[in-house]
């Protein structure tokens, strides 16, 4: 089940979130653009009715809505701190707009001196707002025009957008200040903490399946059975060690796979919500070794068990060294990161994406294996050789499952490639992959 969340803010911001909610995917961010913080509290009264929890961008708008909305679900904010200040005071030194001074509002002074102590401009002439921690938009702007028009600075920064398209009017030069990633990301945990799913989830049973990869190569390796016997003990202690961090159970079920039970949250919390699998980097590194992982979910051990078989098998047809999660509502997630990095993190992958990719004969084997080289390499277009490398297929049959996805309007034509002989290549998109990444 989806943890609905709703967002009220500017565009600008708004835009910034929903990249990094990505990596949140137990949220189905519910979204409402407002152009200014009066709107905020008529908005967050209408649109709590609809989700479990709200956010927003602004401490103005949280004061707001805290005085003026009799708030039934938690309400959260994202604060700006001062990492969001490094990326605005390293472009406006480019621009030598610190050779003037500074003026800058909603942060503190100790926050300003330690990132500019921090870029090596500590000598840098700053005035920090000292006024009252919810100050009033008029007042902000009065406290940056007065220092811009007496000299004693040149640039601003301001927390508060409705401050800057007011110095922009007045063309003074000055930077809108927006929340960071780390900013949101903090905020979106301490949201996702906050909200009563979460709560009830928190003890839910997980059943999570471990398959090394081509486990019959490496006890060929081997010179003698002492020797693979060592492998297979030193491989089940280093799982044993993951599962214990997990306050797991776990118990072997072959020689080279393994069962294990723990809760939904510990999991979450030690897979920084769904992101990675340390255990795949120890794996590699320890014994050269990659794992192929099934993680289950359901409302009953029996469902999150046989949830947890289907998600190995769909890491095993990706190719291994990858983890899907199957939920209770059997979305898929992942592919999470094991040994290797990867750029992007998919969003859930419905089941009637899933059924009308198997529809248009997309089997199960062929969209594990796009997810997961997707994931790894951000990459949505192929030339028919590439995906018939990738797909393990001949060139013929690449040609003839690409002409059915075209049909059933999960591929397009995106371009053409020119080549030094011969006719130009097409290019093929596969858009509905590239829709997953942009949720």
């Amino acid at each position: 089940m989806q943890i609905k969340i709703g967002i009220i803010g500017m565009q600008q911001v708004v835009d910034k979130l929903l990249q990094v909610i990505k990596a949140f995917p137990t949220f189905t961010p519910v979204v409402r653009i407002v152009n200014d913080v009066d709107e905020v509290p008529s908005v967050a009264e209408t649109l709590m009715m609809e989700v479990e929890v709200l956010l927003l961008f602004d401490a103005q708008a949280h004061r707001k809505v805290k005085d003026h909305v009799n708030a039934t679900i938690p309400v959260h904010y994202v604060p700006l701190t001062g990492t969001g200040l490094y990326k605005t005071l390293f472009r406006a030194l480019q621009t030598d707009h610190l050779s003037g001074g500074i003026s800058i509002d909603s942060l503190t002074k100790s926050m300003v001196m330690n990132v500019l102590t921090d870029l090596g401009i500590e000598h840098t002439q700053v005035v920090v707002y000292n006024g009252p921690a919810h100050a009033s938009p008029d007042k902000l702007f009065v406290f940056h025009h007065n220092l811009l028009n007496t000299g004693v600075c040149s640039f601003a920064i301001t927390g508060v957008e409705s401050v800057a398209r007011r110095l922009s009017a007045a063309q003074a030069a000055n930077e809108w200040l927006i929340p960071s990633d780390q900013d949101m990301s903090v905020t979106l945990e301490r949201a996702l903490l906050s909200t009563e799913s979460r709560r009830i989830k928190e003890s839910q049973i997980v059943v999570g399946m471990i398959k090394v990869d081509e486990f019959g190569k490496l006890v060929m390796k081997r010179n003698n059975e002492h020797e693979v016997q060592k492998l297979k003990l030193d491989i089940h202690r280093m799982v044993l060690d993951y599962v214990e961090s997990l306050d797991g159970y776990l118990t072997p079920i072959g020689g080279d796979e393994y069962l294990f039970f723990t809760t939904r949250g510990i999991f979450e919390r030690e897979t920084g919500g769904y992101k990675t699998i340390p255990l795949a980097k120890d794996a590699s590194l320890s014994f050269g070794i990659s794992l192929s992982f099934g993680v289950g979910f359901g409302t009953s051990a029996n469902e999150a068990g046989t949830h947890a078989r289907a998600a190995l098998r769909k890491s095993r047809e990706a190719g291994g060294n990858t983890c899907f999660i199957i939920r209770e509502d059997l979305t898929l997630i992942g592919p999470l990161e094991m040994s290797d990095p990867i750029q992007t993190v998919l969003s859930p992958t419905h089941t009637a994406l899933i059924k009308k990719a198997e529809d248009a004969g997309m089997t199960s084997a062929y969209l594990s294996r796009l997810l997961s080289h997707t994931s790894k390499f951000g990459k949505y277009e192929y030339t028919v050789h590439e995906l018939a490398t990738l797909l393990d297929i001949t060139v013929r049959s690449a040609h003839r499952l690409l002409l059915l996805w075209i049909d059933n309007g999960l591929v397009d034509i995106s371009s053409m490639e020119k080549v030094p002989k011969g006719r130009p290549r097409q290019i093929y998109r596969f858009s509905f992959l590239k829709d997953q990444t942009m949720m």
